[in-house]
């Protein structure tokens, strides 16, 4: 750990920048107040089962239109935000813009969207990527932000407890139907982590949420390997598909 003389030196000589628009805040990897109330955190009443913020209040779980239409393999799940706006812009500059720095506040909100679905010993697993695409982009951005969270929690996250063993095609211009079909069979278990999966309380984290076609291969991949219990968690949610 760095000395208290040597970090306020530090912060003297690089002091805290907001993490969107560059300007000074209090603390390191923050949001200034107004890029804070600009940016869609997701609070009150969400669907149960992928997070996306829902009208009106209720003491037990619902859920949105789109997870009544499409069976949820995972058990429950959570968004820190809604992917929009700012939200957006975060995980655009996480994603595709190199800003690893995204990732320690996320760890924070994703930490908070998540406290209903943690428990001990619950294991933290990023969704994979395949080596092709991680060789392209040099690193797996759902891997930054479950090992941000991993520190936030002192919960347990293993990197390639699932692994992608088929290339697929991108999925951003498919229908839902498309997408699932597309990731059928596309992600299965690390065979060095059976043992570890094996009746495991499992958190799979990604960056976003569509259609959830990515979090089912994944999450049916972790059951078929003996997990006992998966819920989801993506750092922000797509309302408007199903």
């Amino acid at each position: 750990m760095a000395h208290p003389a040597l970090q306020m030196a530090v912060r003297l000589v690089y002091p805290p920048r907001c993490t969107l628009c560059g300007m000074p805040v209090a603390d390191d990897f923050g949001l200034c107040g107004a890029c804070w109330r600009d940016t869609p955190f997701i609070t009150g009443l969400v669907c149960d089962l992928c997070g996306t913020p829902l009208p009106g209040e209720s003491t037990g779980a619902v859920h949105c239109d789109a997870c009544l239409s499409i069976a949820r393999p995972w058990a429950r799940g959570r968004a820190a935000l809604r992917y929009e706006a700012n939200g957006r812009r975060l995980v655009l500059a996480l994603k595709h813009g190199d800003r690893h720095d995204v990732a320690q506040p996320a760890g924070k909100w994703l930490a908070r969207a998540a406290a209903p679905l943690l428990a001990p010993h619950t294991l933290l697993a990023p969704v994979p990527l395949h080596w092709l695409r991680l060789l392209s982009r040099r690193f797996n951005q759902s891997a930054l932000l479950a090992r941000a969270l991993a520190n936030e929690t002192g919960l347990v996250m293993v990197p390639d407890l699932l692994i992608r063993s088929r290339h697929t095609q991108s999925l951003k211009d498919l229908d839902v139907t498309a997408r699932h079909a597309t990731l059928d069979g596309a992600i299965r278990a690390n065979p060095r982590h059976l043992s570890t999966l094996r009746g495991a309380r499992l958190l799979l984290i990604d960056d976003v949420m569509t259609s959830g076609a990515t979090l089912s291969a994944a999450t049916q991949a972790a059951y078929s390997a003996g997990a006992a219990d998966v819920c989801i968690l993506a750092l922000a949610r797509v309302s408007k598909d199903a």
